[in-house]
């Protein structure tokens, strides 16, 4: 048996008017009482009156009043980041009942770092618009990090990446969905690709494009070498932008190491090849990530369902 639904939110009780979300998202905006009420066409008195209800609701002060404008506590900067929050769910909300309205599936927004990108996302995307061609699907590839700050910002529905270990996992949903092998590939032709019996010590020489500083791939890619009692290669260019990586491999001698999934499919599009040597390193598992704390549209909800089952031909399980 379930519990019964909380409906004696403090909210309820306080009667808390959107006018005050949106005050409190003003107010941060503009810094002053008077920008915030003519920002909302109400008179300044209102604007004051709203806000003296809200702290004298929550017992703290939510702006420090300064000689000139007003800034906010840190109860102020609680308030205002959920606010905004709360704001734009509602105004999602409105989006998607008026998408309904008009016959459309409403929008997802997916972001997945670059191997889910190119080894899952197409046949999922593919299977989706195949079932709601009126869904509108938004796609972004971009790093863990990055992507799980949009995540928590509410412009992500659903993430395929990593949490690391020590980041905050509260309000985070985790499923996850596989391991990342890391591999070495240069231009087709390079003498190394066909090389026998071709070790770790064999590429110390070489010249490399490796990840940025400060990356775990970049940290674990030197450690590799670190721990074969060999010094990582010194002959480097630093850069993670995929494009600018296949064109110098196609014209030069580096070498690069990158996640195979992506290797496999610029390997089968002739653009590079994968050296025969195991790398002894490794990326974390990734998986598919949501907050428990927003229930998914219908759209998000087809997406993730299209993830879970595409899951199984891809990396050989359901999440």
């Amino acid at each position: 048996m379930t519990d019964a639904p909380d409906h004696n939110h403090w909210f309820l009780r306080a009667r808390l008017k959107t006018r005050q979300l949106l005050l409190l998202s003003a107010l941060a905006e503009e810094g002053n009482i008077h920008g915030a009420a003519r920002l909302l066409n109400m008179t300044q008195p209102a604007a004051s009156r709203l806000l003296k209800e809200l702290e004298d609701v929550l017992e703290v002060p939510l702006f420090e009043r300064l000689p000139r404008g007003m800034r906010p506590t840190w109860y102020g900067e609680t308030m205002v980041r959920h606010a905004r929050e709360a704001l734009g769910s509602l105004s999602k909300a409105h989006e998607e009942v008026m998408s309904l309205k008009a016959g459309r599936y409403g929008q997802v927004s997916v972001g997945a770092i670059t191997s889910p990108g190119l080894a899952l996302l197409p046949p999922v995307i593919t299977a989706v618009k195949r079932q709601q061609p009126s869904l509108r699907v938004v796609l972004e590839i971009e790093t863990s990090p990055v992507l799980l700050e949009r995540l928590r910002q509410g412009k992500l529905d659903i993430m395929v990446g990593r949490i690391f270990e020590g980041e905050d996992r509260s309000n985070l949903r985790y499923e996850r969905l596989t391991g990342e092998p890391i591999c070495a590939v240069a231009r087709p032709g390079h003498a190394l690709a066909s090389a026998a019996n071709l070790q770790l010590a064999d590429l110390v020489q070489a010249s490399w494009i490796v990840p940025p500083t400060g990356s775990v791939l970049r940290h674990r890619f030197d450690l590799m070498f670190r721990e074969a009692d060999l010094e990582p290669p010194f002959d480097i260019v630093e850069t993670a932008a995929l494009l600018f990586i296949t064109r110098l491999l196609q014209q030069s001698d580096f070498l690069c190491v990158m996640a195979t999934e992506v290797a496999r499919y610029y390997a089968s599009h002739g653009i590079v090849s994968i050296l025969p040597v195991e790398l002894p390193c490794h990326m974390d598992d990734f998986g598919l990530v949501t907050r428990t704390d927003r229930q998914l549209s219908p759209g998000a909800a087809l997406l993730m369902d299209a993830l879970r089952t595409a899951s199984l031909p891809v990396y050989g399980h359901k999440p």
